[in-house]
C-alpha cells in the first residue's frame, strides 16, 4: 500500500488492514520455509506494508 492510500484510511479501516496483512506475512513465511515460493520479494513487500500500517496508528495514538 502506498503512503497516500493508507492516511485515507479510518483508524477501525488501518487496524482490520493491518491484521489481514500480519496473517499474509505469516502464512508467507510458513510457506517459503517449507518449500521456497515463486516471488520472495512478495515478504518483504508486505513487511514493509505492515509497518506502514502500524506506524500510522502509533502517529494517530499520539
Amino acid at each position: 500500500m502506498k503512503q497516500s492510500e493508507i492516511i485515507g484510511l479510518s483508524t477501525a479501516e488501518l487496524q482490520e488492514k493491518l491484521s489481514q496483512l500480519k496473517k499474509t506475512y505469516a502464512d508467507l513465511r510458513t510457506a517459503h520455509a517449507i518449500s521456497p515460493i515463486q516471488n520472495p520479494l512478495q515478504i518483504k513487500s508486505v513487511r514493509r506494508s505492515v509497518a506502514r500500517l502500524a506506524t500510522e496508528l502509533s502517529k494517530r495514538e499520539l
